[in-house]
C-alpha cells in the first residue's frame, strides 16, 4: 500500500517515513501543500497522512482541492491537541480520520491500516462478476478457477479493480510498477494489459479492461 505523508516538519515526516515503511508500507513525501497535491494529482496512493499546517496551501485546502478534483482515497489529518476547530474542518474538507499531535506511530499505523480496510471492504476479497481477488492472500479466481498471474499482472490488476471506473494513463500504470523496481518501460504495460486480457477471456470471453485511445485503459464492473 502506498502513502502519501504531507508534512512540513522535516523530522517528522523522516520519522513518519522510515516507521511506516517498516512496517509495511511504501511512502512517499511533500513538504508543503502544493507539492502534496501535485503528487496526489499526478501519481497513484491508497491514502494520504497530511498535516493541517502547511506552508503554501494548508491541509484543509489541499484536501478540499483533492476531493473537488474526485480524488476518492481516504486522508488522515494530523492536528494540535487543541485544535478542536481544525479538526471539524479537516472533516468537513473530506478528511476520513484524524490524529492528534503527539503520537504513537503503532497507532498512526493501526489507522492507516484500518481506513484502507474500509476502502476495500471488510473482508478484504475485491469482487467483479466471475473475478475475485483475495487481497490478504493474493490469490485470484476466475469463475471459481485459480488463476495463474504473475507478480506485474497481479499488480496491475489490484490495482485496476480497486480503482474501478477511472481512466488510468499508461505512465500512471508505469510509474506504480516503477516503484516496484520494474524497468521503466510503457510498452511492457501494453505486453501485461494484453496477457491479462487473454487470460481473463477464457472466461466466456469475459473483457472487463477497456482502453480509451491516448488516455490510458479502464476497469469497468461487468456487474
Amino acid at each position: 500500500m502506498k502513502i502519501l505523508i504531507v508534512e512540513d516538519d522535516q523530522l517528522l515526516q523522516q520519522q513518519l517515513v522510515q516507521q511506516l515503511q517498516q512496517t509495511g508500507f511504501d511512502c512517499q513525501a511533500a513538504g508543503d501543500g502544493m507539492e502534496g497535491y501535485f503528487l496526489a494529482s499526478e501519481y497513484p496512493f491508497d491514502m494520504a497522512v497530511v498535516d493541517l499546517g502547511l506552508p503554501k496551501i494548508d491541509g484543509i485546502e489541499l484536501i478540499r482541492r483533492l476531493r473537488t478534483d474526485g480524488c476518492s482515497f481516504p486522508v488522515l489529518i494530523l492536528t494540535a491537541r487543541d485544535g478542536w476547530k481544525s479538526r471539524v474542518e479537516g472533516l468537513d474538507a473530506g478528511a476520513d480520520d484524524y490524529m492528534e499531535k503527539p503520537f504513537h506511530i503503532e497507532e498512526l499505523a493501526a489507522r492507516c491500516r484500518a481506513l484502507l480496510r474500509r476502502t476495500t471492504g471488510n473482508n478484504n476479497i475485491l469482487q467483479d462478476g466471475p473475478l475475485a481477488l483475495d487481497l490478504t492472500s493474493q490469490q485470484v479466481s476466475l469463475g471459481g478457477i485459480p488463476m495463474e498471474l504473475t507478480a506485474f499482472e497481479y499488480k496491475i490488476l489490484e490495482y485496476m479493480m480497486r480503482r474501478s471506473g477511472e481512466v488510468i494513463s499508461k505512465n500512471v500504470l508505469t510509474d506504480y510498477l516503477y516503484d516496484q523496481d520494474f524497468e521503466r518501460d510503457s510498452n511492457v504495460i501494453e505486453v501485461l494489459i494484453g496477457r491479462l486480457r487473454k487470460k481473463l477471456a477464457a472466461h466466456d470471453n469475459y473483457a472487463p479492461i477497456t482502453t480509451l485511445r491516448g488516455r490510458g485503459y479502464q476497469f469497468q464492473k461487468q456487474v
